[in-house]
């Protein structure tokens, strides 16, 4: 084998460097077989610019870099990353791509619930929306059933719609030995050993109520004085 052929072996693809990039951990390599079949692409050409350029980067496909400038060569690259998270988000709910995230899900490598009484169970990525550019990604508890922030903030900039809304629950209807038992335990708010009361509730909504709006008038009759 030459050196030449050693070196192509050891060079990883773009969708593995894109994968294993600090942030990107929630991302599971898409194969490439999926991705040259045009059925599974229907109807992105026309929501990622610079289309063909994005797919044969992602695909390795040689282009010469001095057909662009520095500036369309940067776009070209975002349409990639762009391009890859909304076939990734197609990906994930055939059975490979199933198969995939559940081994990260098992390996807990996108993170735990923050809720104490989850005990550490693990989450999975959801958007709020399947469209691009509505929501960044959460993730889903299946345990309390909530939401959360990822605690990565390069993770929390994800736009959701590479995850997409059915995702993190059509996994335990492939995989259901793998959804928890619901959460149970409940956090009581106490006071020297006492529960709350639901009209102490009350009471200190209202004060608050009450001083936010002393708080308005002040600032409108500020403003009026003003003029």
């Amino acid at each position: 084998m030459s050196d030449f052929e050693s070196e192509e072996e050891l060079e990883p693809t773009w969708i593995r460097w894109f994968c294993s990039l600090r942030g990107n951990e929630f991302f599971c390599e898409v194969d490439e077989d999926f991705i040259q079949d045009d059925f599974n692409l229907t109807g992105l050409s026309s929501m990622v610019p610079y289309y063909e350029y994005a797919m044969d980067m992602i695909l390795d496909c040689d282009t010469p870099n001095q057909m662009f400038t520095e500036e369309q060569q940067e776009m070209i690259e975002t349409a990639a990353e762009m391009l890859y998270g909304l076939i990734h988000a197609r990906y994930i709910l055939t059975n490979r791509g199933l198969s995939a995230m559940a081994d990260k899900y098992n390996h807990h490598q996108f993170g735990k619930c923050p809720r104490v009484f989850c005990n550490g169970q693990a989450v999975l990525p959801v958007g709020e929306s399947d469209m691009p550019r509505t929501n960044t990604v959460k993730v889903f508890c299946p345990r309390c059933e909530n939401l959360y922030i990822p605690r990565s903030q390069r993770q929390a900039n994800i736009d959701g719609a590479y995850f997409g809304t059915t995702f993190a629950h059509l996994i335990f209807h492939i995989y259901p030995e793998m959804m928890p038992s619901p959460a149970t335990q409940e956090y009581v708010p106490r006071i020297y050993g006492f529960k709350i009361h639901p009209s102490a509730k009350e009471r200190i909504l209202a004060v608050k109520k009450m001083k936010k709006a002393k708080r308005n008038k002040r600032k409108e009759q500020a403003a009026a004085a003003a003029k």
